[in-house]
């Protein structure tokens, strides 16, 4: 797992920057109802998706959560709002936003009861009508049919922390129903071959690959042999369902 808090500096340069937070914006304002007021990004990192959400809709009031102290920092720099929380705790009161995003967070939880407890938080803090939307299958979206995919295959473990059918039956156990899906492009995240081998020896890929033993480093090896191994692959491309509370 990353130090979030030492990446926050490097995060956004490394990652797309504006093209890709403008791209994930858009697609979790697609997916907001018209009536929507008050919107809560969980997991908001350095707040760049979040303003471009506050951007896209300013009627809308925007706020953000984020257990990093590097990252919500450079949220509240950017957006203002921002809480330092464990979002499996929010501190807000039950029925009190219109909307919950979470871009690229549920990927990042180490076993099924961390996303279930997030997702049933969710559900507290909105209100009836109110959407749930968060990104799903994060590391599926990666997959683009390249060479790095082929190294990757014998490794992959049955079944992610943020598997959408996963998602999907925690919403629902919440009283959260499906409420539509978008997608976007993942812009400047197109993942090289020494890229990967260094994310997998991280241990980044905790919840979409099985890696016992020295598995990781003989994968790493792997990686680093495929030709141009600086080379970006193709972006990758992200789903992100809404789930409406009832009432």
């Amino acid at each position: 797992m990353l130090d979030y808090d030492t990446e926050a500096a490097r995060y956004d340069r490394t990652r797309g920057g504006e093209p890709r937070a403008e791209a994930a914006a858009g697609a979790v304002l697609k997916l907001l109802p018209p009536s929507a007021r008050t919107l809560l990004d969980i997991g908001c990192g350095t707040g760049l998706v979040t303003r471009q959400i506050s951007q896209g809709r300013p009627a809308l009031r925007v706020f953000g959560a984020d257990a990093s102290y590097g990252m919500a920092r450079l949220a509240r720099q950017r957006i203002g709002a921002v809480a330092l929380a464990d979002v499996r705790q929010l501190p807000l009161r039950t029925a009190s936003v219109d909307a919950v995003s979470a871009v690229w967070l549920l990927h990042l939880l180490r076993g099924d009861a961390l996303v279930r407890e997030v997702v049933a938080e969710a559900a507290r803090v909105l209100r009836p009508g109110g959407v749930f939307v968060a990104t799903v299958d994060k590391d599926a979206g990666h997959d683009v049919g390249s060479d790095i995919d082929a190294v990757l295959t014998p490794y992959r473990s049955s079944q992610p922390a943020d598997a959408a059918d996963l998602v999907t039956g925690y919403a629902r156990s919440c009283g959260l129903e499906p409420a539509g899906e978008a997608g976007f492009t993942g812009h400047g995240q197109g993942r090289s071959p020494l890229r990967t081998a260094r994310a997998v020896l991280r241990g980044d890929y905790a919840s979409r690959l099985a890696l016992p033993g020295t598995a990781a480093t003989r994968l790493a090896a792997e990686l680093t042999a495929l030709p141009d191994p600086d080379r970006p692959r193709a972006d990758p491309s992200y789903r992100l369902p809404a789930f409406r509370a009832r009432g």
